[in-house]
């Protein structure tokens, strides 16, 4: 810490970097209870992704932990931990190389965004549920869980959450809009 900058002014720094990310049209952002007992200091922000009919197309949480003291674990005084569920074809939860496609969206995110990181991990899950007996009329649902968690290069997280939003659309099955164009805003 340099001279003069005090430990909440470097948490107060993270949040105002977390306030103004760029929203798709079919986000919406919330901040939800974080967790109080990994961290002095803590926040959770959860997104969901719907299409125009309210379906949803993925869920998520983006959580960033700060210690002033730091925990080796970490290697750092601040840790990102991120979810994303979405539902998946069933014909790719059976396609063990898909494990590795949905890994690079979170790493392809992080680097495409300038997001300086390390210490990074996660795994990538793939579900199948069946219903049976009185629920045996619905239909099988497949899933697509990515959790990670990061250690930031600095208190600035702005291009982090940027970086996670990108994984949130692209297991949305949205296509990212190019630079300089704007989604139309649908109705909810």
């Amino acid at each position: 810490m340099g001279a003069g900058v005090s430990a909440l002014d470097i948490w107060d720094s993270a949040l105002a970097s977390l306030k103004s990310p760029k929203l798709r049209p079919e986000f919406e952002l919330e901040e939800v209870p974080a967790p109080g007992r990994l961290a002095p200091h803590s926040i959770a922000i959860a997104v969901e992704s719907v299409d125009a009919d309210d379906k949803e197309l993925a869920i998520g949480r983006f959580i960033v932990l700060h210690d002033p003291e730091g925990q080796d674990t970490w290697d750092g005084t601040f840790r990102v931990v991120t979810f994303v569920r979405a539902p998946i074809e069933s014909d790719v939860v059976t396609d063990d190389l898909f494990d590795e496609v949905a890994w690079s969206w979170l790493t392809d995110a992080l680097n495409d965004a300038d997001a300086g990181y390390h210490n990074v991990s996660g795994t990538v899950t793939r579900t199948v549920s069946r219903s049976f007996a009185g629920l045996e009329d619905r239909s099988t649902e497949t899933d697509l869980e990515i959790r990670a968690s990061w250690t930031p290069d600095s208190a600035d997280l702005s291009n982090h959450i940027a970086a996670w939003l990108a994984v949130v659309e692209k297991s949305s099955g949205l296509m990212p809009l190019p630079d300089g164009v704007s989604a139309l805003s649908r109705k909810r």
